[in-house]
């Protein structure tokens, strides 16, 4: 008696559905989850079909069970259509044993129907989401891939078997074929020292294809963390970059093209300036000076891409025209900064000038002498320095010539800069000060 009210109790108090039904359908046990389940009460169900419980398209799927069960056949879970009393449908996990008497006849079935409707949503949901997933990382144009934590290979989309042809065994097993043998043992390293300190990886090198080919890829690879802040996998990418390096250097070599022929329109110049101003050598001296400032600056732009130029860079490029004991007279100090072609043209050339007549007039034309140079971003300004001490007593010039054209007006027009030159007798000092953000973006 009391396994039977254990029994019982355990029956009352389950979450699933738990029925009893005879040979031909009819429900002799109905308890209260079922009726949470299906929506009808016990005393609607004791004595009618279960079939009513079945979906009209599903019909067929009780008579496969009837037979079954008068076999004696256990009916293992399986998941199906179920309806309740309002007609709604749901998703059921159905597990079916066949009940016996006392003689081991088959008299009935016992039926436990849990509901599952929760659980294929989320899981129809999840195969959804991995379905875009999939079908987003399969057709975006880069290769992609996953590693471990250590960088052992364990996933590649679609596109890196397309390119390669290479097969999933064979990339998972070994990668490297792929890799130039002029550039694989520098990228691996780099690959696994970035992996080793935690830190995003990038780099470009060619890649083969499946036919035989190289093209170079740009590739990254981003770390994975999990909510710890532990890296459980690294994403990574590979984009065909191949046809922009070759327009990069398409445009280098148009611009060296440029630069050349610039330069021998300078050369031009220069032949006529020296026919025309021969009986004034300084003055061919200086504007020959100029055209070499030109020269630089342009030399330094083509390499630079006509992009932003480093302060450092172009400081180097005009103070070239200084020998080696002029030049170590000359203490630079500035921050990393970048300018834009046409700033770096105006600054250019104005330190050109001030070197040029430093080494003629001021502190580089005696060995005593000295020169500061330095700049800085200070808040949102842009400020550079020039300062002279030791050269010989400075007197301020009785006439303003080109030189000083270069030197303040056309800072002072063209970058809208506050330009001071001061003709101290201890020394010339030079400073400019413009807008930071007017200096890294002034179009050229």
């Amino acid at each position: 008696m009391l396994a039977e009210a254990h029994l019982s109790a355990i029956v009352q108090s389950s979450d699933d559905a738990i029925i009893s039904k005879s040979l031909v359908g009819i429900v002799l046990s109905w308890n209260p989850a079922a009726t949470r389940i299906f929506g009808f009460t016990e005393d609607e169900m004791i004595g009618q079909s279960v079939r009513k419980l079945i979906p009209a398209d599903r019909q067929t799927e009780e008579d496969s069970i009837i037979a079954r069960i008068a076999r004696g056949e256990r009916v293992k879970t399986f998941e199906t259509i179920r309806q309740r009393k309002d007609g709604t449908r749901f998703c059921a996990s159905l597990t079916i044993s066949p009940i016996l008497d006392a003689d081991g006849t088959v008299v009935g079935a016992s039926k436990i129907v849990r509901d599952v409707s929760e659980r294929q949503a989320a899981e129809a949901a999840l195969a959804e989401r991995e379905h875009r997933l999939r079908m987003l990382a399969d057709n975006i144009s880069q290769l992609a891939w996953v590693t471990d934590p250590h960088g052992s290979l364990i996933w590649f989309n679609k596109r890196w078997y397309d390119y390669t042809g290479l097969t999933e065994a064979d990339s998972l097993v070994n990668h490297v074929p792929v890799h130039h043998p002029d550039h694989v043992d520098r990228v691996m390293t780099k690959f696994h020292d970035d992996l080793a300190a935690g830190r995003e990886w990038e780099d470009t090198f060619p890649l083969r294809g499946r036919d035989g080919a190289y093209r170079w890829f740009l590739s990254r690879a981003k770390p994975i963390r999990d909510h710890t802040g532990q890296i459980v996998n690294w994403f990574g990418t590979n984009t065909d970059v191949t046809e922009m390096l070759e327009k990069e250097e398409q445009i280098r070599l148009l611009l060296m093209e440029v630069n050349h022929r610039s330069k021998n329109m300078l050369a031009v110049v220069q032949a006529l300036a020296r026919r025309s101003g021969g009986s004034d050598p300084d003055f061919l001296a200086r504007f020959e000076n100029r055209l070499a400032s030109l020269s630089a600056n342009q030399d330094l732009l083509v390499r630079r891409g006509w992009q932003h130029i480093p302060m450092a860079e172009l400081v180097d490029a005009q103070l070239a025209i200084l020998d080696r004991d002029s030049r170590a007279l000359v203490k630079v100090c500035g921050p990393d900064l970048l300018l834009s072609p046409r700033t770096a043209e105006i600054v250019g050339m104005a330190l050109h000038e001030l070197a040029t007549n430093a080494l003629k007039y001021g502190a580089l034309s005696q060995g005593t002498g000295q020169v500061w140079l330095w700049w800085e971003e200070r808040g949102d300004r842009f400020v550079v320095e020039w300062r002279e001490r030791g050269g010989p007593r400075v007197e301020p010039p009785q006439n303003s010539g080109f030189g000083t054209t270069l030197i303040r007006h056309i800072p002072a027009r063209s970058l809208k800069a506050d330009v001071t030159l001061d003709y101290a007798p201890d020394g010339l000092a030079w400073r400019l000060e413009c807008d930071a953000t007017l200096a890294r973006t002034l179009a050229s």
